[in-house]
């Protein structure tokens, strides 16, 4: 197959700022990638390093319930923790 063989939707490239950070919690210890991007209108791309899990997140995706369990699969505690973290960022 050939670059011609591929029916692209877009391909396109961008300069983004990513950042790495570890930080223990009282139940998990979380090791995080967040990347800054325009592609996503303002919303964050947030990568768990351990579980090979990532998730586009915006301030109105912390506020769904539920919602970081699903994505990274994480318990009730454990979610609580990565929100307190994430709203700082926004």
């Amino acid at each position: 197959m050939t670059q011609d063989d591929f029916e692209f939707l877009y391909d396109e490239s961008e300069d983004t700022r990513t950042r790495f950070v570890s930080f223990m919690g009282e139940t998990n210890r979380f090791d995080l990638g967040i990347t800054v991007t325009n592609r996503f209108y303002g919303k964050l791309l947030i990568f768990n390093i351990q579980s090979n899990r990532y998730a586009i997140i915006g301030q109105d995706d912390l506020e769904e319930p539920g919602y970081l369990e699903h994505v990274y699969g994480i318990g009730e505690e454990e979610a609580a923790e990565l929100k307190e973290f994430l709203e700082s960022l926004f």
